[in-house]
């Protein structure tokens, strides 16, 4: 594992601390690498009325997109014991701003690298 990865699971596991999942108590935490080479961190907010309930990955790229970033290279994410995809929702978002790697830890730090293009390969796109 290089120590950007290293970097990037370490914050995953941090973010994951701020989640707010009082229904399922599955918590997730996200780090997004921009290629400015800012890390933003996501983790999941859940609600009463659960279609609002918004999952780390986004939040994620909801901050790095409203502060400006455009471009990102890859995405940890954390949810405990094992690793976990990112649902379509939210690979469906990503998509939208290129084709990034996605690297799932579990708790031990193994992890797998996947790219959008391999977990979403038909991702919806207006423009190409």
């Amino acid at each position: 594992m290089s120590a950007q990865e290293q970097e990037l699971f370490a914050l995953a596991k941090e973010a994951r601390e701020s989640a707010y999942a009082p229904y399922s108590d599955f918590k997730v935490g996200a780090a997004l690498l921009g290629e400015s080479g800012t890390i933003y961190l996501g983790c999941n907010v859940e609600n009463a009325s659960f279609g609002l309930t918004v999952c780390a990955e986004r939040i994620a790229l909801f901050k790095a997109v409203s502060e400006g970033e455009r471009v990102f290279k890859a995405i940890a994410i954390y949810a405990g014991s094992k690793s976990v995809p990112p649902c379509g929702a939210c690979l469906q978002v990503m998509a939208e701003f290129g084709d990034l790697d996605i690297l799932l830890f579990d708790s031990k730090g193994s992890y797998v690298k996947w790219r959008i293009s391999e977990l979403l390969p038909q991702a919806f796109r207006l423009n190409g």
